[in-house]
């Protein structure tokens, strides 16, 4: 059996993949198994944050491959402690904590809010507030957390202890704070499965002087918007504000699992020895991929990323057959006039891998595609957009 009827035998029926086999890659070019070349306009949802197979990450993670594959937390590791340090100096945080993925990631920052809660004005405070069209991840807590019931329908019941409230609607979140009971609010910056939709300064302004006014633990979701994909390194950074907490993944590791629960002063010893555990968070090789990824993050590519964006929009935002172009930085949602499925399908058809949220065209690129390369991308996307039906 060739690859496609392994995958449908074997594997669980829970991708919709498309109908291509990818073999290897190298930069933002990604080849098939029929030889096929295409431009990456994607890097596996916001991972791949330097292309595929970026030399210098190759080197770090080969290099602690020779010496530690893993070891459990019990005792230290180079890689660890360095990558903590860095996210730490960069940002201004205290501490960190290290998990698999971004729904770790986030299951994480819930169980530090309700602490922080819990210890200080009593178990009853105990709800999060997250916002409508949101998505925190696909465990129980973490779909609960997510504020689409789309994803709430086949599992119910759910974690108890979350309320939603409209992105962008003050009125609607001065509502719900007042209400009582709140251990924190939760927030993506850019709602990215919800369609790459930014929040309003204005918006997150409210959302931190309510939280100052009433106690309540700010958690930034960075999981698809950090580690440089909207031109700042954490998004946050592009509102003036900082979080009681930030949780990050996709991108951190470069193309390796690693999520990072990341804890400001406040509530950096909320929790205590055994209050959380992770067999592999913090694996020593996948943070000395996200090292090599983390160190490169500087002032010069995070320019390159905000000029990068403005050519896409520019030129996308011209083009026949888009309605729109919404975003922040390489993380950019495109309101075709053509149906998104259609649009995706004969990007690829001509060679350029792109995928979708909700009913928008959605571009993560790597952050360092040569001009070039993105150049030739955005002229078959401008193409097929502006094609009849």
């Amino acid at each position: 059996m060739n690859i496609k009827e392994l995958d449908k035998q074997y594997i669980a029926n829970t991708y919709g993949r498309f109908p291509v086999t990818l073999q290897k890659g190298k930069g933002s070019i990604a080849i098939a198994d029929d030889g096929k070349e295409y431009i990456d306009m994607a890097t596996g949802i916001a991972v791949n944050t330097f292309g595929f197979c970026d030399d210098i990450w190759v080197s770090a993670v080969a290099e602690q491959l020779m010496e530690l594959q893993h070891t459990s937390n019990l005792y230290y590791t180079g890689p660890c402690a360095r990558l903590a340090q860095l996210i730490c100096e960069r940002t201004g945080m205290s501490k960190v904590f290290f998990s698999n993925s971004g729904a770790e990631a986030n299951e994480c920052a819930i169980k530090v809010a309700r602490k922080y809660a819990a210890d200080k004005y009593g178990k009853d405070r105990n709800v999060i507030l997250t916002l409508r069209n949101s998505f925190h991840g696909r465990t129980i807590t973490t779909l609960s957390a997510t504020g689409q019931d789309v994803f709430h329908n086949d599992f119910l019941p759910l974690t108890e202890g979350f309320d939603y409230v409209e992105a962008n609607n003050i009125q609607d979140l001065e509502a719900k704070v007042k209400s009582g009971n709140i251990a924190a609010i939760m927030f993506e910056l850019v709602q990215g499965e919800g369609g790459v939709m930014p929040l309003t300064q204005e918006f997150v302004d409210r959302i931190f002087e309510l939280s100052a006014e009433y106690d309540i633990i700010t958690i930034a979701d960075e999981v698809q918007t950090g580690n440089g994909r909207t031109g700042a390194l954490y998004a946050y950074m592009n509102y003036g504000v900082k979080p009681d907490v930030f949780s990050t993944a996709k991108g951190l590791g470069g193309g390796l699992p690693l999520g990072a629960t990341v804890l400001s002063d406040k509530v950096q010893n909320v929790l205590g020895a055994g209050d959380h555990g992770s067999t592999f968070g913090g694996n020593p090789v996948c943070c000395a991929g996200a090292v090599s990824i983390l160190s490169r993050i500087d002032d010069a590519l995070l320019a390159d990323v905000k000029a990068k964006s403005e050519y896409i929009i520019s030129e996308l935002t011209a083009a026949n057959g888009v309605t729109a172009v919404d975003g922040m930085g390489l993380m950019l949602g495109i309101t075709t006039v053509r149906p998104v499925d259609d649009v995706v399908k004969e990007c690829m058809d001509k060679g350029v891998l792109v995928i979708k949220a909700k009913q928008k065209l959605r571009l993560l690129p790597a952050l360092n595609i040569d001009w070039d390369t993105l150049k030739e991308a955005v002229e078959i996307i401008k193409t097929v957009c502006s094609t009849e039906v």
